[in-house]
């Protein structure tokens, strides 16, 4: 049975995004970016809402042409060539090797983690991540924290309507302040 992991940047006050949508804070060192290529070794399908989704494609099918960062360079063709899927009641047509889901998300979500073969990673996203969080759905929260306060923006979760323990596995600084904090579900 697949692992599906939580993959989200956060800000130290717990915001995704900042007070205008801006997400230009997080920092991609090379530290990061090795743990980033582990992480994506184990990981055969990447799973976003459509929010997420929108601003992957629109950048990373072209990242060589926009970025010369060495990140950015490295994930490009990973990001082109894994299969996508994403989770969207109002998108019609995705593109990049994604597939849309519409349908019940617990019986979606549960079909893909039961397929033999690699793990799934969710990447940002709150809603999303909030709803397969109450179903018990997410395996491992990989919440990488940089060194910012954005004084506001989109929330690391929306509110839930439970309390979901947490049991914490691994930390570790990497290059420029950031922290990654990484949890199993209390239960698993």
């Amino acid at each position: 049975m697949s692992k599906l992991i939580y993959w989200v940047h956060t800000s130290v006050d717990g915001h995704i995004e900042g007070p205008n949508g801006e997400f230009d804070w997080p920092a991609m060192g090379p530290e990061l970016s090795a743990y980033g290529d582990e992480v994506h070794a184990r990981v055969g399908t990447f799973l976003y809402g459509r929010v997420v989704w929108e601003m992957m494609s629109s950048y990373w099918p072209h990242a060589e042409s926009i970025s010369d960062d060495p990140h950015d360079l490295k994930f490009a063709p990973v990001w082109r060539s894994t299969p996508k899927v994403v989770f969207s009641t109002t998108l019609k047509e995705a593109g990049w090797d994604a597939r849309i889901v519409s349908g019940d998300l617990a019986k979606e979500v549960a079909e893909l983690k039961s397929q033999p073969g690699e793990d799934l990673l969710l990447n940002g996203g709150s809603r999303l991540a909030g709803a397969l969080t109450e179903l018990g759905l997410i395996d491992e929260y990989h919440i990488i924290v940089h060194p910012v306060v954005l004084g506001g923006g989109l929330p690391l979760f929306p509110p839930l309507a439970q309390r979901t323990g947490l049991r914490l596995v691994e930390t570790r600084t990497f290059d420029a302040g950031v922290a990654l904090l990484r949890y199993e579900r209390a239960d698993s």
